[in-house]
C-alpha cells in the first residue's frame, strides 16, 4: 500500500483537493487516473480510502470512499535530542524514530553544541515522508528548538532520563522502562552534556542511563533509546 499525506483532511469530510505539488506526483508521476484508489492519512491516526474523482495535475480531486482510526499508542516517547553538527546525521535520526514510533521530538542546544541553529521545514518533511513510507497514521510532533536549561523548566509528567557518557552511577535504560507510560530522554550532542547540565537534570528528578557498553554517536543513541521504549512497549 502507498500512503499519502495530507492535514486538512477530517472524519467529516466527503472530498479533498491535494495540492499542486502532490497532485503533479500523483498524477505525472505516478499516472494515476480516475477511478484509482488512493489511501490517505491525516496524521492524527486516520486512515481514509478515497477515489480519484478529477485527475488533474494541478488540483488532483479525491472522494472518501470510507475511514479507520488506529488505536493510539498507549504509551508517549519524547526524545529531547541535541542537533548534530552534520545535518544529514540528525535526519537520518528522525527518518528512522519516525519509522520505529516516536511521538515527539525536540531539538535542545546545549552547552557542547557545534550547531545551535536549526531549520525545522526540512526536518518536518522528513517525519511526513518517514511516515509514509513506514505506514504509521500519526505524525511526530516537532517542537521548536530551545537551550538545554529552557527545556529543563518545563513540566512532564512520567519517566525522565538523561543519557550521558559521564563515568558516575547509572542505570540501564533497558531495565527501568516501564511499560505504557510516558517517556522522554535526554540525548547529548557529539561532546556530551556539560557536568553542569548533568547536574541540573538530577536536580529536576531525571534518571542517568547507560545505553549500552559501548559510546554511541548521537544519532545513533536516539535511535537505541527510541527503539528500546517501543520494543518494551509492544508486549
Amino acid at each position: 500500500m502507498q500512503l499519502f499525506y495530507n492535514p486538512s483532511i477530517n472524519e467529516t469530510a466527503t472530498s479533498f483537493v491535494f495540492d499542486k505539488e502532490e497532485s503533479k506526483h500523483i498524477i505525472k508521476v505516478l499516472r494515476k487516473k480516475e477511478g484509482d484508489i488512493l489511501f490517505v492519512t491525516n496524521g492524527l491516526g486516520f486512515l481514509f480510502k478515497t477515489e480519484i474523482t478529477i485527475a488533474s495535475d494541478n488540483k488532483c480531486t479525491v472522494k472518501i470512499n470510507s475511514f479507520e482510526q488506529q488505536e493510539k499508542p498507549k504509551f508517549h516517547l519524547h526524545l529531547a535530542v541535541a542537533p548534530t553538527k552534520m545535518n544529514e546525521r540528525y535526519e537520518w535520526f528522525l527518518e528512522k524514530a519516525t519509522e520505529i514510533g516516536i511521538q515527539e521530538i525536540t531539538p535542545i542546544i546545549c552547552e557542547h553544541s557545534e550547531r545551535k541553529v536549526i531549520k525545522t521545514d526540512r526536518f518536518q518533511k522528513i517525519l511526513e515522508s518517514a511516515m509514509k513510507q513506514s505506514l504509521h497514521y500519526y505524525l511526530p510532533k516537532l517542537n521548536n528548538p530551545i537551550t538545554f536549561k529552557d527545556f529543563l523548566k518545563k513540566e512532564y509528567k512520567g519517566q525522565k532520563f538523561i543519557a550521558h557518557c559521564e563515568e558516575t552511577d547509572k542505570k540501564s535504560l533497558k531495565n527501568e522502562i516501564k511499560s505504557k507510560e510516558n517517556i522522554i530522554i535526554l540525548i547529548g550532542p557529539e561532546g556530551d552534556f556539560s557536568v553542569k547540565e548533568i547536574q541540573w537534570a538530577l536536580e529536576q528528578n531525571y534518571i542517568p542511563v547507560s545505553l549500552g557498553q559501548t559510546r554511541l554517536r548521537t544519532e545513533t543513541a536516539a535511535v537505541v533509546a527510541c527503539h528500546s521504549v517501543v520494543f518494551s512497549n509492544e508486549n
